[in-house]
């Protein structure tokens, strides 16, 4: 067993903490982009993930993702290694001399950010109890499998994808699933014509800081150690990022759309996501490349969802399952050898069956997450029900499913969430 590093286990400590941050950036993030009636809702989705995924990830999730080496490419045959999380109490290191409990304490908050992603794209309509059983249920039955196949030594890992930071495991996995989910749930009232703009945009600035801050830790921290990779991993991100709003900012220009707060905000999670599954992958012009194909696709795919039909509130589809799709894809493209150990991507002279794998890998993902997504909200929808009433859903979700409201808004004269409401004012008051 490697003794403990106390510099190792520091910066993994420290990452786990600035991606548990990323969560409640999310809840900021999301909150800006819905309406002020259904800001408290949105945020609750994503708080109630951490609650959620905390317990389930301790009692299952990990043992689940981890396995117990025993070889299976699609589930280990012995769940019970990490029962509990039973292992971390012997204090026991590993590789790169950082605590197990550091270690089980990073896996829970990816698995709880990747959760709390697919709430943006039921706002305004989804039942809070149904949100909270779906999340349950796909944590366990989709995100923890695929971590197992992706990073646990499960059939995508054995045939030598490479996922640097969740890519696959977590954007487009969490894409598909809020796909599948939204397509259950159906479309938002007056969703083609009425007024769904953001409410609060100095709150979607401040969410996206936050998440901007916390994916070093998602991204850097996934190196395991505090290493020349690591440093490697948060440069990548920044500049890829970067490279993504000027990008996002661009087409925007070219299809006749003002330089918006919104659209640079949205270049940055492009160039975030894109980045993710590459960041200690490849070398920095590589990764300026990735983040501006992500800020020119996203803003294209994101315009699909009005031509196809399907209600994604929040474009999880569009900036999560594509840029994270993109950015799993470019690993086979533009992986470089002296950072990954030997692996190239075809620009650095790689196989062109490393490229085929990664895109095989990602496709994979997204299929099976889109399908037991849209069965468990199915087997919902049949049973408890995923959707509030139509009476509800005008008036607000916030009060109707919290009995709070993110401001005291004049209604009819009266102040707070109490007041009584009529459809038509509210729908004037608060869109």
């Amino acid at each position: 067993m490697p003794e403990l590093d106390t510099g190792n286990n520091a910066w993994i400590l420290t990452s786990a903490a600035l991606v548990l941050l990323m969560t409640p950036g999310l809840a900021l993030f999301y909150g800006g982009l819905t309406r002020a009636k259904s800001v408290i809702n949105m945020m609750m989705k994503c708080l109630v993930a951490i609650g959620i995924v905390s317990i389930v990830w301790t009692l299952v999730g990990e043992s689940i993702a981890v396995g117990s080496g025993d070889g299976n490419p699609i589930f280990s045959m012995d769940v019970s290694s990490a029962f509990g999380l039973r292992y971390v109490t012997e204090l026991g290191t590993v590789d790169g001399g950082v605590s197990a409990g550091a270690m089980s304490a990073f896996g829970m908050m990816f698995a709880i950010i990747t959760v709390a992603l697919i709430a943006g794209a039921v706002a305004d309509r989804m039942k809070f109890s149904a949100w909270v059983v779906f999340a349950t249920a796909w944590v366990v039955l989709v995100y923890a499998p695929v971590a197992y196949w992706v990073w646990g030594g499960g059939w995508i890992e054995e045939l030598g994808v490479l996922d640097f930071a969740g890519g696959t495991a977590v954007h487009a996995n969490a894409g598909a699933a809020a796909l599948g989910l939204a397509l259950v749930v159906g479309r938002r009232i007056g969703w083609k014509d009425g007024n769904f703009a953001p409410h609060n945009l100095p709150l979607v600035v401040i969410g996206a800081g936050l998440l901007w801050f916390g994916w070093f830790g998602f991204n850097a921290g996934s190196a395991f150690v505090s290493d020349a990779i690591a440093g490697l991993a948060l440069l990548n991100t920044q500049v890829a990022t970067a490279a993504a709003i000027l990008a996002w900012l661009l087409i925007d220009r070219i299809r006749g759309i003002k330089p918006s707060v919104l659209g640079a905000c949205s270049g940055v999670i492009a160039g975030l996501v894109a980045i993710t599954p590459a960041a200690g992958l490849v070398t920095p012009i590589g990764a300026i490349f990735i983040g501006l194909v992500a800020g020119l696709i996203c803003p294209l795919a994101i315009g699909l969802k009005h031509k196809l039909g399907y209600d994604d509130s929040l474009d999880v589809v569009g900036l999560h399952m594509v840029a994270g799709i993109w950015g799993s894809i470019a690993v086979g493209l533009f992986a470089f050898g002296d950072v990954t150990g030997g692996t190239s991507g075809v620009f650095y002279g790689g196989d062109f069956s490393f490229l085929l794998n990664q895109t095989i890998a990602v496709v994979a993902v997204v299929a099976y997450s889109f399908v037991v997504a849209l069965v468990i909200g199915l087997i919902l929808k049949f049973t408890m029900g995923v959707r509030i009433s139509e009476e509800e859903e005008l008036a607000g979700i916030d009060a109707a499913q919290h009995g709070e409201a993110g401001y005291d808004l004049p209604v009819n004269g009266n102040i707070g969430v109490d007041a009584p409401v009529v459809a038509g004012e509210s729908e004037k008051v608060n869109a």
